[in-house]
Order: C-alpha cells, then structure tokens, then sequence
C-alpha cells in the first residue's frame, strides 16, 4: 500500500511537469512537421511562405545557428539561433529575422554581437 501511495504522487508530479505553464505564456505550435515556440513565430513562417512563393524572397530557412564566439579550451561556443533566415530579392539582401514576444538580457546581447559579426546581413525583429 505504501508503493502504491508513493506511486500515485510520483505520477502526480510528472503531471504537473507536463501541465507547467511556459516561462513566456507561449503557445508551441506545429505546422507542416515543423514545431513552433509561439503562435507568432508560427504565423510568420506562414506568412515568409507565401513570400517565398510569390518570389519575393528565396532560400527561406528555419532554426539556422550562427557562431558568435568560437570553442575555447574548457568552454562551449557562444551560438544564436535565428528563427528564419531568407534571401529578400526587393533590397537583394540576406535577412535574418527573430520572432520575439520577450527579449531577454541573453538575446540583447546576442542580438548586438550578430550584428557586429555579420554586418552584411539585415537583422529583423518581428
């Protein structure tokens, strides 16, 4: 009776894990395979699609890292994460652009190092 008691609790705490709201009351979305952290970023792939076939814009990509500071002995690299990467063929330009609903002191300074290291491309936040 007693396993069965610890059971039930331990049950009841992974429920709760799997019930816990996110950190930015973000919704993940999945849209043709692809799972989203947000409704936005998610509508916004719709919208970079239609883009994409209009021929507005080419090479449209999801998720694409980018290196900001190299392995160092004992360290990790420092990456940023771009929510879409695309070529805009109107300004003949690489765009790389963040879907944000919050922006975090991480994502400032990333977002400042990118554009630093990779002046050539347009960064966007939408």
């Amino acid at each position: 009776m007693k396993e069965y008691k610890e059971l039930l609790k331990t049950n009841k705490k992974m429920k709760e894990k799997k019930d816990k709201k996110s950190k930015y009351n973000n919704k993940k979305i999945e849209i043709d395979g692809v799972i989203f952290d947000s409704l936005k970023e998610g509508n916004r792939f719709k919208e970079l699609i239609l883009l994409q076939r209009s021929g507005e814009i080419k090479d449209l990509k999801i998720q694409v890292p980018f290196e900001l500071v190299p392995k160092q002995v004992g360290e990790r690299p420092v990456t940023y994460k771009a929510d879409f990467t695309y070529y805009d063929n109107r300004k003949q330009q690489m765009i790389v652009e963040d879907t944000k609903g919050f922006r975090t002191k991480d994502y400032v300074i990333k977002r400042k190092l990118m554009k630093h290291l990779y002046p050539e491309i347009e960064f966007i936040e939408s």
